[in-house]
Parts: C-alpha cells; sequence; structure tokens
C-alpha cells in the first residue's frame, strides 16, 4: 500500500490436495507396488509456503491468492489455511471443476517422489482471479507454471498470465519471486524466461537452474557447485533480479549483482530421521524468504533455508516437520553441517 512500510508474505497459484503415500518401490509398467499409509494435506506453492511461513513464524501475516473446488477436497484446503492462519479472502471457490488433487508417491527404495495430478480447477485459474489492490504484504511468492493452462498461455499483451500477475504485484509495491514446476526443459524456458524481468528474488533447485541456462549442472545423480554457480549468474543477468539461489542436497548457493557468490552447506539430516522430500523445497524457499524479509545477512538466510528444509524431511506431509523458526535452527545445529 503506498507509503506504507510493507511487511509479511502474499501467495498465489497452486492449492492442491496432496493424497501422500510411500510405495516399497517405483513400479514398472504392468507391474506392481505395496504402498502404505495414506495421508492427505495441503500441496502446491501457494499453500506449502504460506503454511510454513506461518509455522516459522506465527506473529507474520500471511496472505494467499488461490482458486478451489466448491468439494470436499476444497473445504479441506480452506480448513487448513484457516487454521494456519492465513487470510484466505482471495480463496475463490469455483462450482465449475474439482479441486486440483496429487497423488503423492515416495519411494522408499530411492527415496524419490513422483506425483501424478488431477488438475480440476487449476485449468481455471487466471490473472483476473488476483487483486493486489488491498494488501499489505511485502514478498509475493506465484507459482507453478505448468499445471495452469490459463496462465501458461498469452493474457493480452502479456506472454503468458504469469507475467501479467508479476507486474500487477510489483506495480502494487510487492517483491517478486516465482517458484517452478518439473517439466520438459525447453518448455520450462519458454514459460520462465518472459518472467525474468518482472521478478526481484529466483529460488530453484539445481536441475532448474541448468534448464533455464542451458548448462549441465547434474550429471549421473552429482550436482556441479561451480556449473550452478555459473547458470545462476547467467539467469541473474538476463533477467532483473537483486539474487539468484540455488539449492540441492549439498548445500545451497546464492548469487547477487554486488560482490561474491555465498555457499552454505546443508544440514547433515540422520537418515533415520527422513521420511519423505515432499515440501522440502517449498520450506527451504521459506526459510530463505523469511531471512530475506528479516533483513538478516545473505548466509544466515541460506542456513534457515536448509534448517527449515531438513525438518521438513521428518514428515511424509509437506508442511508437517516445519517448526518455529528459532527450533529449526536449534535442529540443524545439533544435526551440524555437511
Amino acid at each position: 500500500m503506498p507509503g506504507e512500510r510493507r511487511h509479511g508474505f502474499v501467495t498465489g497459484g497452486t492449492w492442491c490436495l496432496d493424497r501422500n503415500r510411500k510405495i516399497d518401490i517405483w513400479p514398472k509398467e504392468d507391474s506392481v507396488a505395496i504402498a502404505s499409509g495414506l495421508e492427505e494435506r495441503g500441496g502446491g506453492s501457494a499453500c506449502n509456503l504460506a503454511i510454513d511461513i506461518r509455522r516459522l513464524d506465527p506473529a507474520i501475516p500471511v496472505e494467499t491468492i488461490g482458486l478451489v473446488g466448491n468439494d470436499d477436497a476444497g473445504r479441506k484446503l480452506l480448513a487448513e489455511a484457516e487454521a494456519a492462519r492465513i487470510d484466505r479472502r482471495q480463496m475463490h471457490v469455483c462450482d465449475d471443476a474439482p479441486t486440483h488433487a496429487t497423488e503423492a508417491f515416495v519411494s522408499s527404495a530411492s527415496g524419490l517422489r513422483t506425483h501424478i495430478s488431477e488438475l480440476g480447477v487449476a485449468t481455471l485459474l487466471s490473472p483476473d482471479h488476483f487483486d493486489f489492490l488491498t494488501t499489505s504484504g511485502r514478498i509475493m511468492h506465484l507459482g507453478l507454471p505448468g499445471v495452469h493452462p490459463i496462465m501458461d498461455n498469452r493474457w493480452r499483451d502479456d506472454a503468458n498470465g504469469w507475467v501479467t500477475v508479476l507486474k500487477s504485484a510489483r506495480k502494487a509495491g510487492l517483491e517478486t519471486n516465482l517458484e517452478l514446476c518439473t517439466v520438459p526443459p525447453q518448455r520450462l524456458r519458454a514459460l520462465i524466461h518472459p518472467c525474468l524481468p518482472h521478478l526481484d528474488t529466483l529460488i530453484v533447485n539445481d536441475s532448474e537452474i541448468g534448464a533455464l541456462a542451458e548448462i549441465e549442472t547434474v550429471t549421473a545423480g552429482e550436482t556441479d557447485v561451480d556449473a550452478c554457480r555459473l547458470a545462476a549468474r547467467t539467469i541473474l543477468m538476463g533477467g532483473a533480479m537483486r539474487l539468484v539461489a540455488v539449492h540441492f542436497p549439498q548445500g545451497a548457493i546464492a548469487v547477487t549483482r554486488t560482490g561474491p557468490a555465498a555457499f552454505v552447506p546443508s544440514v547433515s539430516v540422520p537418515a533415520d530421521a527422513v521420511f519423505g522430500p515432499n515440501g522440502a523445497g517449498d520450506a527451504f524457499a521459506a526459510g530463505f524468504l523469511y531471512g530475506l524479509h528479516q533483513d538478516w545477512p545473505l548466509e544466515d538466510s541460506l542456513w534457515l533455508g536448509h534448517a527449515a528444509a531438513a525438518c521438513s524431511l521428518r514428515s511424509v506431509g509437506t508442511t508437517d516437520g516445519v517448526e518455529d523458526w528459532r527450533t529449526c535452527l536449534s535442529i540443524a545445529e545439533t544435526w551440524g553441517r555437511r
């Protein structure tokens, strides 16, 4: 709001119901895997970051913008937002399609996750659902390009609806961040490159930054940190961002327009503490953005990102493992750095 010091977060975009299951192994086609432990939780970038921020600091205001169906799944998501005391005045309820739902499987054999989504109302989300005239938030976290067809395509004079929303948020005085989705590299570049001139920060993983910059950053499952640093700087110089952060299993780097890149190793999480990776990337983004919001040093913000992600690994659900920021840091320090 003009003339006022902005405070808090606005999350926008994907709200979906995750149906989380553990499976013994991801099966080949025409074969069988054994599943156990169904848990239903809110998922998606707008949901996860909003709840994570509230868990990190229950005093900080968080607003959200999204679309759910008028069904049981939608009511569960509304209830989760209400329980987290998120301002959900712009969680629109739609009668024309079911709530976006995702079957989320975590393989015990590999530790990897596989998501199968029924998009439902995600196909109907458009820039018309976003209104920044009354928000007092400071940081806008938006996602997920690639699973919202209207947003993914041209919107009036803009390359896509994500550009329209980012431009509107910045015009209203918000800082902008975009979360990505795992889609084929060529499609990712087509969706994200037009957004870069309208972003203040970009937080991605090692594979995503490589896809955006067309630089090989992961080889045989191992992250090339130097390649990530080069890719991050390449993307930084191609957009309006003041910083680009890249997270990966061994740590995270952040590059800015001035000064050297910062590198902080990740938390050495005990193997028996890990229950699932769902939401760990969102938790990292929440911790890192919270540190930036509080004007912490860059390295401290990266470490809180790692601490929040490490705590997130303790649960199959996307947000259940995240604690308040002091507890996250205490747990991380107990486990130590890689």
